[in-house]
């Protein structure tokens, strides 16, 4: 965003009036300006709503401490003057909420580096807290918010809030137009962490619609150096393994941890991650108590101080990632090879010669980094991958023969990127759909077969087993998209993915979504069928089960209709009209019998004299 919209207390009649709490806390809890002081260390300087950090629990210092890189870079350019602005983020627990929940921070950083300035130089962040993971929301609003606080100062708080406030509520899954000043920030929000997302059988049309987390997360730039280990990662991540990533900056190790988070989608991530983890964080201690041999639990960290190197050597996934150097973010390609290919720098595909060739070079180094470990990077940052996990998946050398290289050119480079993204984006999307398919037998959802009755309950999904999926699934074989990118102990992964801790959590969402699904479609069947031809296949016995089905249905139906929507009123209406209709076919006798109860009778008044849901009208239970 080049140039920043301009921002002002929003006008009218309650210009004057704070901002709504309850519409702001729908996007955001606070917004601060966080100073580190030479003396004191880092302070909140400024926070809108002024009591939003004021909880206990320390929310304030761990906001603050997450805020800043663990030291002043010295990566920065040896000016007299220089300014280095960054953007990241980061994840840390709510300690005013009573279950474990996390809130995000999204951090706009600038490091000042003056002479006259005491020890040279000073820094101060700018940070969005909220619930909610929308990175690609926020990481615009920064970019307003970031540079507008620099200019006028902490009020500047109050204003982009008073915007803030006035946004309509998140439409997760959806996108939208949220104005903020002259400008107007377009967005297409992540789902909802209760949404199951496509069905698992089913590959979404469009990949550039986010079906997961961090969407928006640059994994092509933040892997690009480490682009054959891809599938080994997304394996760590699909089986819950704890990794941690080890970066220069906050900005990269942020970016590839919420990139990593992105290449399960549409798989529901369970496990702890943490964009950018400090010594500051509450559970650092319990992590470091650790004793030596015990299984470290399942966490994505991503980390700036070489000190977790030595603290949490227990992990045992390491991935380095980025350059020593905020100002570029290149790094070389696969196989080394200096970056553009092209005639005179220009555009042209990645090299990807090291994967066809063998080169006692490189298998000199790969031997001399496994020997040396996580361990060389306390003496030089280079971007490497130390893991004792056996991978199933291997890479796709179709997928990575695709990829553009940018030249040298950086106006360029962007653009490629956003094209290596899709290209990226669209495979770990089309790999994990096909992983998850052999699932979806489990989440099928059935509708009444033409002429049946739908007032029937339906039929249960099919149970799970894990020794049946198992079994049946080594009989049938993964699937010619995985057969063909998988070794022959493919069945491995899925057997690791049963156990761990991303399976269960996502499977009930999966089966809740398929079984509320199932009654939409069951309950649709209802409102549309013709209950006269219905009730004339039908014997006696059957028409009287039904009389006391579409009864059930419609007191059901008549307790959830409490908001009055058009739909449910249409529907008790209907259903109204079924029962009716079943009780004239009935025989003399038993309509006699019903009737004798007046509560019931109620329900078998006309719907002009009565209609649903007035007094009178008594729940199943009652009758």
């Amino acid at each position: 965003m080049n140039r920043i919209p301009s921002v002002s207390l929003r006008g009218g009649a309650d210009a004057a009036a704070p901002p709504d709490p309850a519409a702001l806390a729908r996007w955001a809890r606070a917004f601060c300006v966080i100073r580190f002081d030479l003396e004191r260390g880092q302070l909140v300087e400024a926070c809108y709503p002024p009591d939003a950090l004021a909880h206990g629990g320390g929310l304030d210092r761990l906001v603050a401490f997450s805020s800043f890189p663990d030291s002043m870079s010295h990566h920065l350019p040896r000016h007299r003057s220089s300014v280095h602005d960054s953007l990241f983020s980061f994840r840390v627990p709510d300690p005013s909420s009573p279950r474990r929940a996390f809130l995000y921070g999204f951090v706009f950083n600038r490091q000042r580096q003056d002479e006259r300035l005491p020890r040279g130089g000073e820094q101060k962040s700018v940070v969005i807290l909220s619930h909610a993971p929308y990175s690609s929301l926020f990481r615009l609003l920064l970019q307003i918010l970031g540079p507008l606080c620099f200019d006028v100062g902490p009020s500047a708080l109050a204003m982009v809030a008073s915007h803030v406030a006035a946004w309509p509520p998140p439409a997760p899954g959806r996108p939208m137009e949220l104005p903020i000043g002259s400008a107007a920030l377009r967005v297409h929000l992540p789902p909802a962490a209760d949404d199951p997302g496509p069905p698992p059988a089913l590959l979404p049309a469009n990949p550039s619609v986010p079906y997961g987390l961090f969407h928006d997360a640059d994994l092509f730039a933040a892997f690009r150096g480490l682009l054959l280990h891809l599938w080994t990662l997304w394996e760590l991540m699909v089986v819950g393994e704890p990794v941690l990533v080890v970066a220069p900056s906050p900005a990269q190790c942020s970016e590839a941890v919420t990139a990593l988070v992105s290449l399960v989608a549409p798989l529901l991530y369970s496990v702890d991650f943490r964009p950018y983890f400090t010594i500051h964080d509450p559970d650092f201690a319990r992590l470091n108590a650790l004793a030596e041999g015990e299984v470290f639990p399942p966490m994505v960290l991503g980390v700036t101080n070489l000190f977790f190197l030595k603290s949490l050597k227990s992990i045992a996934n390491v991935v380095s990632v980025g350059s020593p150097n905020p100002n570029s973010t290149r790094v070389l390609p696969v196989g080394g090879q200096s970056p553009g290919n092209g005639a005179n720098g220009t555009p042209g595909k990645l090299k990807l010669d090291a994967i066809n060739k063998f080169s006692p070079t490189s298998l000199f180094n790969s031997i001399k980094l496994r020997r040396e470990g996580p361990l060389s990077l306390m003496t030089e940052h280079k971007e490497a991958m130390w893991s004792t996990y056996a991978p199933t998946t291997k890479p796709d050398t179709s997928v990575l023969n695709r990829l553009i290289d940018a030249g040298v050119s950086p106006r360029i480079e962007e653009s490629m990127s956003v094209v290596n993204n899709e290209i990226l984006r669209r495979h770990f999307l089309e790999l994990t759909t096909n992983f998850l398919a052999p699932f979806g037998p489990y989440l099928r959802t059935t509708t009444p077969s033409e002429g049946s009755s739908p007032f029937v309950d339906p039929p249960l999904l099919p149970p799970f087993h894990a020794d049946e999926f198992v079994s049946g699934l080594a009989a049938r074989g993964p699937g010619k998209f995985l057969s063909k990118r998988m070794k022959s102990n493919w069945l491995d992964l899925y057997r690791r993915f049963l156990e761990g801790p991303n399976f269960m959590p996502w499977f009930r969402q999966r089966r809740a979504a398929a079984e509320q699904e199932q009654q939409k479609l069951w309950r649709h069947a209802r409102m549309n069928v013709e209950i006269e031809k219905l009730m004339a296949k039908m014997s006696e016995l059957e028409r009287i089960d039904s009389f006391n089905a579409i009864e059930r249905y419609l007191l059901r139906e008549m307790e959830n209709s409490g908001t009055g929507s058009a739909d449910s009123i249409a529907a008790c209406q209907k259903l109204k009209r079924d029962l009716q209709a079943a009780f004239g076919v009935l025989p003399k006798d038993m309509q006699q019998l019903l009737l004798s109860n007046p509560k019931r009778a109620v329900l078998l008044q006309s719907s002009e004299e009565k209609g649903p849901g007035l007094n009178g009208i008594v729940t199943e239970t009652s009758l």
